[in-house]
């Protein structure tokens, strides 16, 4: 796992707290109930919104939902400059029982919101997301990863690329070692459900691309 350096971490805390602040205020909810919507502990989402605590994917994941924005409205401060160069040192990373994310960049590309990770998957561990908006691009780069429905997940060696909707619940599990990936997370950019009739198929010039392998 790479860590940020506790300036970067203070940094991140201080962007995580005062996003989360604004959007509660925004959606006229008080802790109380943003904690019912999250299931998180009132004084947890305190101790966020003063810029202190680290929280998980989950918790970061439960904001989201229950405040119906994308997970970058809460990690990053809005900037749009012609050039853009980061730095994985300066990262904070975001962390649960298996996955490690760096967000790279946040873009709003008319009415989608998309959200571009680096990703790292750590062996012996699954992880699973209860589902949010949006869909989910994945791309593995090195090792064999295991991604999507539970039931029947799509396997995925270097190069591999798939797409699905996030919206329903998800795993990731590495196959044999760790995993390096690119995750790409794509809202609607009024942080609702997809659009009907939106799918990954129609981002693909073949929509039978996706295939399992296993």
């Amino acid at each position: 796992m790479i860590e940020g350096g506790p300036v970067v971490r203070e940094q991140a805390g201080q962007v995580l707290g005062a996003n989360l602040r604004a959007l509660r205020e925004s959606a006229g909810l008080s802790l109380s109930e943003l904690a019912r919507r999250s299931n998180i502990a009132k004084g947890t989402l305190s101790q966020l919104e003063s810029g202190a605590g680290n929280p998980t994917i989950e918790t970061v994941f439960s904001l989201s939902n229950a405040l119906a924005v994308p997970v970058s409205s809460l990690l990053t401060e809005r900037a749009d400059p012609d050039v853009v160069l980061v730095r994985s040192s300066g990262l904070e990373v975001l962390s649960s029982n298996a996955v490690d994310l760096r967000m790279l960049r946040r873009m709003d590309v008319t009415d989608r919101v998309f959200e571009l990770y680096d990703q790292r998957v750590r062996p012996d561990e699954v992880q699973h997301s209860a589902g949010h908006p949006g869909f989910e691009h994945v791309v593995v780069t090195s090792g064999v990863l295991r991604v999507g429905p539970p039931a029947a997940p799509f396997e995925l060696g270097p190069g591999d690329y798939v797409c699905f909707p996030a919206q329903e619940p998800h795993i990731y599990e590495t196959v044999g070692g760790p995993v390096v990936s690119v995750l790409l997370l794509e809202y609607p950019a009024d942080a609702g459900p997809p659009t009907l009739g939106v799918s990954c198929g129609a981002l693909a010039t073949d929509s039978n691309a996706i295939r399992h392998r296993g």
